[in-house]
């Protein structure tokens, strides 16, 4: 793992809003509630955060906007799902 001590962290971010909340929510619900949860822990964190993209050296007009990009290096992208599925 390359960032390991702040994928720890991250990842601990998001079990806590797990136990918290449970399943069963829309998406945005958990965003909403990962924001607090990494501001709680002082995660450096910008959500919503648009990309450039580069083709073969050419600038793409489309921007890749994850869900957050943690620590300006990690992109966290949360999904709610009933069930893990092979997508």
């Amino acid at each position: 793992m390359i960032y390991k001590v702040e994928a720890y962290q991250i990842i601990g971010a998001c079990f806590e809003v797990y136990n918290n909340l449970g399943s069963g929510f829309l998406e945005a619900v958990y965003q909403e509630c990962l924001e607090i949860e990494l501001r709680k822990r002082r995660i450096n964190f910008q959500s919503q955060y648009p990309i450039q993209m580069n083709y073969k050296g050419v600038q793409l007009h489309h921007k890749y906007i994850p869900d957050f990009l943690c620590f300006e290096k990690i992109i966290l992208e949360i999904k709610a799902q009933k069930r893990i599925s092979d997508e």
